[in-house]
């Protein structure tokens, strides 16, 4: 621990007694200055014994003693060093009831020990402070390595939290609690998610010192990773702020887990190599080469229904999409699986993501909400990067083609709507009207529609109308005239003048499909 006024006291060599302040010597010193100024405040950091001879101290005046006592106490110096024997051969009645006053410790200096005695015992004791501090933290460091690398994140954690005398809890690339040592510790850090999202929207190294729940301790934040996004947190918890030996084990614990999250970065990406091959085998009807490529890896995935889950950025950019909603929900997906002890394929395809995962499992849940997280508002998007997101129906390894397919239709289908995921089953329940807001549907309609419309025009008939009247009485003659009001040879009449606008014939089932589509297309409602 660093040197304290009580320390001083007791040093056999010094004899310095107490003449005030006796209930403050347990005050740490920084430093011991010599000072004979008037006003040496504006030369104070703080933490300082001012050693002094009163030279040029009017030291019994009480006044003077008061104004002068105040100022020390409020640069933050520690204690008073008055030496007797010199100038004063005993400290003023003034000063001593000035420090008194202000509960400042005055420290009587005899002659025969000299200033520089003391600001060496001070240097000496803060070196030796240091010494232990740097020794402390090497020992910590060679703890933290060796659980580290037998125990791995989970015993670094629990060296951790006993070299700092508090807790320790990790945060995946996701903002979620992967360990915490002591165990009592996993509410408290789960708590701090908030503190840690924010944490992460800054470029990696990054900080922050935050009060605990409820002001229950001290907290410091540490993002892991040395790329733009970190992969990782670290939170430290304590009753106090870190010393130095603390601070090295902190240290430690931070560069060794970077370290382990690079490492996994780089097997992360051979995996990723791994199923993209995997994922080619499924798709070109190779299904048995495809489990043996898998393996333990993902050997697992393929024995039980999966679904398919392709993703891409509605703006087409990659480098926006990897770094806002692809890589999100890249991390959304893997820390599900990783939480959950599932095994998860992502494979990135240029602008898109393709994804198998277990059917009814963490990460297609964790891949579904995070879509649906981000179906905001248009106003309330602002500049947040657009995803859009297909999932197929669960299939096995022989139809991996087939829900391929499906997940690229259900993609399709949610940038026509507007929608941020759309799951293939949902296509079948639904109605293919919707499709028509296809603007090359639209564009079919009206000019297969455009002769009736101009006909119309000249008000020489109502065919359009007359149109959708039969079509949707299914050709029945009677029904349909009296939806229009008109006798049932009028109605056939206008038909017959359809077909020769047209030049097609109504009694070809095509056709009359198409027309019902095209004015279903180009209806106002």
């Amino acid at each position: 621990m660093p040197p304290t006024l009580a320390s001083l006291v007791h040093h056999s060599a010094l004899k310095l007694t107490v003449r005030a302040g006796e209930d403050r010597l347990d005050v740490p010193v920084r430093w011991a200055h010599v000072s004979e100024l008037a006003d040496p405040v504006p030369y104070m950091e703080g933490g300082e014994l001012l050693l002094i001879t009163a030279l040029k101290l009017d030291a019994e005046d009480p006044e003077a003693m008061r104004r002068y006592v105040k100022r020390l106490v409020g640069a933050g110096v520690v204690g008073l060093g008055f030496a007797v024997g010199v100038n004063y051969d005993d400290i003023p009645k003034a000063l001593v009831d000035a420090a008194e006053e202000e509960g400042l410790p005055l420290l009587e200096v005899p002659r025969r020990t000299p200033f520089l005695a003391i600001s060496k015992a001070v240097s000496a004791a803060i070196a030796a402070d240091q010494y232990r501090a740097v020794t402390a933290g090497f020992a910590a460091q060679r703890e933290l390595t060796k659980q580290a690398l037998n125990a791995g994140p989970e015993g670094l954690l629990g060296a951790l939290a006993a070299q700092v005398d508090g807790w320790a809890a990790l945060y995946d690339a996701s903002g979620a609690v992967v360990a915490t040592a002591p165990e009592w510790a996993g509410r408290r850090a789960a708590r701090l998610t908030a503190e840690v999202e924010r944490l992460r929207e800054r470029p990696a190294p990054a900080s922050s010192v935050v009060g605990g729940p409820d002001n229950e301790d001290r907290v410091e934040l540490h993002s892991l990773g040395t790329g733009r996004r970190p992969r990782a947190a670290l939170a430290v918890g304590t009753a106090a702020a870190l010393g130095t030996a603390e601070r090295y084990a902190v240290h430690s614990a931070i560069a060794l887990l970077t370290l382990t999250t690079e490492r996994s970065r780089s097997l992360h990406a051979a995996e990723q190599r791994v199923g993209a091959a995997v994922l080619r085998m499924l798709l070109a009807g190779e299904p048995d080469h495809a489990r043996a490529v898998a393996g333990d890896l993902y050997g697992g995935l393929l024995d039980a229904p999966f679904r398919v889950i392709v993703a891409e950025s509605a703006t087409g950019s990659a480098a926006r999409a990897d770094a806002d909603g692809l890589g999100g929900i890249v991390e959304a997906v893997e820390s599900a699986a990783a939480r959950a002890g599932e095994a998860v394929l992502v494979v990135p395809e240029g602008e898109r993501l393709v994804v198998l995962a277990a059917d009814g499992g963490a990460a297609v849940s964790a891949a579904a909400a995070y879509a649906a997280a981000r179906a905001v508002p248009e106003q309330a998007a602002g500049d947040e990067e657009e995803l859009v997101v297909g999932l197929s129906a669960p299939a096995g390894p022989i139809a991996a083609a087939a829900a391929y397919k499906q997940a690229e239709q259900a993609l399709s289908v949610a940038r026509r709507r507007g929608r941020v995921l759309v799951e293939h089953e949902q296509l079948a329940a639904g109605s293919v009207l919707p499709l028509l807001a296809d603007d090359a549907v639209k564009a079919f309609a009206d000019g297969l529609l455009r002769a009736l419309h101009e006909h119309d025009a000249t008000g020489r008939g109502d065919l359009v109308a007359s149109l959708r009247a039969w079509l949707s009485r299914h050709g029945q003659w009677d029904a349909a005239a009296a939806d229009l009001g008109v006798h049932r040879h009028t109605l056939r009449y206008r038909m017959r003048r359809v077909e020769e606008i047209l030049g097609r014939s109504l009694d070809d089932p095509d056709v009359r499909m198409e027309l019902w589509l095209a004015l279903k297309a180009t209806s106002p409602e």
